[in-house]
């Protein structure tokens, strides 16, 4: 059966017309919104669309806890949802927030300009340095001063230190920094820069008060440092003020050490150093003692003597004595029986047998031939020089590398005899055999007095 078509029908099926597409729309964006993947991790567009559909868990109370919470997108019914009017005005209540980023913000630059400002006030000048010049300036109220007596970080004229001093004067915002930056300091380093304060003119005129021909000890400086605390600079202390006394004490500088005056006539002689120290009288001067002086002489006393003691004993052990060639004539004394002359050095020959080789670390030998030349194909033990009952001298090789004696080779494990000019030549190395003949001829006739058998 058909109905008519009202016109309140035909309204109700242009609505129906008119909501279906929007459903649909609402329903579509949705979807796009929602992600059909299995991903834990929330998205952004998930966290959007849970803000603006107020589920549970999208946001949180003041008294909550803060839980992990899944997207609920995925379970979204399939009807339409009538977004309520109070998720849109809630959009403007969050950009309050906004404004007080914005203020941050305005402050981080605020601060950035004054640390660029702090720096730029600096500039060479450091915390120490306009520590250094305040104490100066209060201490002698000399700029020039200033610059001849503190040390600091930059070499500074004194143009600089004078616009500096107006700067930290006058200038509030270089002044304000600076007092800032010196508040920082560490206390040991502050300590530091006040003991090296400047001495003023009341300072060096309390000093001036001690004669320079006493001999003042600690106590009178500490004395003089008690009696006067409101003069004296509050870091001083006994020790410095004396080490600042005996500095104006050598460079002539105390009151009591004027510069003797030009005689007004010409004619008259200058008293020269050698007149003033006539005039001085060694027995008026005090003779000071140090405590521990004497003990000290007597320690250095007995390890001399121990040192001597050591070498007497070791002298009548020594085989062989080296000394330097200089000049051609070899003057032999009573005690060297032969001598093995190179081209730098001697070896004087004290025993009736010696060893000739290399010194090494963990080896000593008589005749050490590196103190000739290059030795390093010499064996540690290459050769034996013997000297026999009869008054001739043999040497054995023992080395692998053989020895020229006269020109001729003597191999491992043989023998030569050693005349006097022999030309001894050990790897590269020559030498020449000098025998005492005198000496030799006396140990001949002792062995014929005592009938010893050759």
């Amino acid at each position: 059966m058909d109905f008519p078509v009202t016109p309140s029908n035909a309204s109700d099926s242009n609505d129906n017309s008119n909501t279906t597409p929007q459903f649909e729309t609402a329903q579509d964006a949705i979807k796009r919104r929602s992600s059909s993947r299995s991903i834990k991790r929330r998205r952004f567009d998930d966290e959007l669309v849970e803000y603006s559909l107020g589920l549970p868990g999208a946001s949180l109370g003041k008294g909550e806890k803060r839980i992990r919470t899944q997207s609920y997108t995925s379970q979204l019914p399939e009807f339409p949802i009538n977004i309520p009017t109070a998720s849109i005005s809630s959009v403007p209540e969050r950009r309050k927030p906004l404004n007080k980023v914005a203020g941050a913000g305005h402050r981080s630059r605020r601060k950035g300009q004054l640390s660029q400002l702090s720096t730029k006030d600096l500039g060479r000048w450091k915390p120490t340095d306009d520590l250094a010049l305040i104490i100066g300036v209060q201490q002698t109220n000399d700029l020039r001063m200033v610059h001849r007596g503190v040390k600091f970080s930059c070499r500074f004229t004194v143009a600089e230190l004078q616009s500096r001093w107006y700067a930290l004067l006058y200038n509030a915002e270089i002044s304000r920094v600076a007092v800032a930056a010196m508040r920082n300091l560490h206390p040991d380093l502050v300590a530091t820069i006040q003991q090296q304060a400047l001495y003023s003119t009341a300072e060096e005129e309390l000093l001036g008060t001690i004669t320079s021909n006493s001999h003042p000890i600690l106590e009178k400086f500490q004395e003089l440092l008690e009696q006067n605390p409101h003069v004296f600079y509050p870091t001083r202390t006994a020790k410095s003020i004396m080490e600042h006394w005996q500095l104006l004490k050598q460079y002539h500088l105390l009151p009591d050490q004027s510069v003797q005056p030009l005689p007004k006539n010409p004619d008259d002689p200058i008293m020269t150093f050698s007149d003033a120290e006539d005039t001085m009288n060694d027995a008026d001067l005090p003779d000071y003692k140090e405590d521990g002086m004497d003990v000290e002489m007597q320690l250095a006393d007995r390890i001399e003597k121990k040192d001597i003691r050591l070498l007497e004993n070791a002298f009548s052990r020594w085989q062989v004595l080296v000394q330097s060639v200089a000049g051609g004539n070899i003057e032999l004394d009573k005690n060297t029986l032969a001598v093995l002359r190179g081209r730098l050095v001697r070896y004087l020959m004290r025993s009736r047998e010696i060893a000739v080789g290399r010194s090494t670390r963990d080896h000593t030998i008589d005749v050490d031939l590196s103190l000739e030349g290059p030795a390093a194909k010499v064996s540690r033990k290459q050769a034996t020089i013997r000297l026999r009952n009869s008054g001739e001298f043999f040497m054995s090789s023992e080395g692998k590398r053989p020895i020229f004696v006269d020109g001729r080779p003597v191999l491992q494990g043989n023998k030569v005899k050693l005349n006097h000019n022999s030309v001894i030549e050990i790897a590269g190395l020559r030498f020449v055999f000098f025998i005492n003949l005198d000496l030799i001829s006396a140990i001949r006739q002792e062995a014929v007095k005592v009938n010893i058998p050759v």
